[in-house]
């Protein structure tokens, strides 16, 4: 039995149809109001059980997880609890897969457990991080170089708000930060405007950071460079996004509030999207070269639902050892990578080219 708490909102659900469609766990999905779900979307899953859970409450908790051999948390705003219940799951004898962050977790990570413990295990944390582990595989020796951009257009829930100026607002988050000479640098990097990238149909503006990911990227694949970008597509949420980041510490409500309508407003009548760009330089097959991967998927919600679903799949497939870590630290990225690549929703394509060469010939082909 596969527990999805969360399982009939914007990531849940679509978790839900990617364990549905493997079809090796019976399903209970779990959420306030399981009756109106079950209205809803019974007929799509008839064999799924349908609880109703409160997260508050450890007993409504316990009776949920009984028998569940994982459970998945694909409900938020994760930062505030996830990690408690995280506990709660594992003291159960419940592996547990985590779609979102709780700041909780690090401590977790030194403590002894015989259950798999994921964490970060959406798109971003979790893919963002497991790409360019997944990438630098294809390299016959180490990478020295890496450039990361990651965009979406779509309109925010309060909850994905939340969680989202959560992590951009957190301590380890360090704006305009890169990676030079083997060590994170301020203000190493500078933001860009009108910047066209592949993928994106119309000029974008890159916003350079460091979190706890990408250093933890940077320092598992020993790189000398790297930058990571995240790319804003729309006059709306670039105004709003440096201000509410800083409101976030004493207005919380007000800042979520502002992200909101300023994702709505860029991205009405436009279609919703999710672009990731992966460039590495190094060695491959005794010579210098430089790989990239590009990432395309229909919403941010439904591939952070995706990637939770091929995280949990690979933990009871057997393919992740026990243990509390994020998503982008498994020591192997190839099964939760390979069951995404098989994903037809989503459109993954290695270039033996860096980026700019890239734009370069798509000018030259206009």
């Amino acid at each position: 039995m596969i527990g999805i708490i969360g399982g009939y909102g914007d990531v849940g659900l679509e978790a839900v149809k990617s364990l549905a469609q493997w079809d090796k766990r019976p399903l209970r999905i779990g959420g306030r109001n399981p009756a109106e779900a079950r209205t809803r979307l019974g007929d799509a899953l008839p064999q799924a059980e349908w609880r109703e859970l409160d997260l508050e409450d450890a007993r409504s908790l316990a009776a949920f997880a009984a028998d569940c051999e994982l459970v998945l948390n694909c409900a938020g705003p994760s930062h505030r609890a996830s990690a408690r219940v995280a506990r709660l799951c594992a003291s159960l004898g419940c592996h547990y897969v985590d779609a979102g962050d709780d700041p909780m977790f690090r401590e977790m990570r030194a403590e002894a457990t015989d259950r798999v413990i994921l964490y970060a295990a959406g798109a971003s944390p979790g893919l963002s991080g497991l790409l360019p582990r997944w990438l630098a595989g294809t390299f016959d020796d180490t990478v020295h170089s890496l450039w990361y951009c990651m965009g979406s257009l779509d309109r925010f829930t309060a909850s994905a708000a939340e969680d989202y100026l959560a992590g951009i607002a957190g301590g380890a988050n360090e704006p305009l930060a890169a990676w030079r000479d083997g060590a994170r640098r301020p203000s190493a990097a500078q933001r860009r405007s009108g910047v066209a990238l592949p993928g994106w149909s119309r000029d974008i503006a890159l916003y350079p950071y460091m979190d706890e990911e990408a250093e933890e990227v940077a320092s598992t694949l020993s790189l000398r460079d790297g930058e990571w970008h995240i790319a804003v597509d729309g006059t709306a949420t670039t105004r709003v996004l440096e201000e509410a980041r800083a409101q976030f510490a004493t207005e919380p409500g007000t800042a979520v509030r502002r992200l909101c309508e300023a994702t709505a407003l860029d991205s009405a009548g436009r279609s919703p999207y999710l672009h990731l760009i992966v460039q590495l330089a190094g060695r491959a097959a005794g010579t210098e070269c430089t790989r990239t991967l590009l990432v395309q998927a229909d919403r941010p919600a439904a591939m952070t639902g995706r990637t939770a679903a091929a995280a949990a799949r690979a933990v009871l497939e057997g393919e992740i050892p026990a243990g509390v870590r994020p998503l982008a630290g498994i020591p192997d990225p190839e099964p939760v990578a390979r069951r995404l690549r098989e994903d037809r929703s989503t459109r993954w394509t290695v270039i033996n080219r860096s980026v700019a060469e890239m734009m370069e010939t798509e000018e030259g082909e206009i």
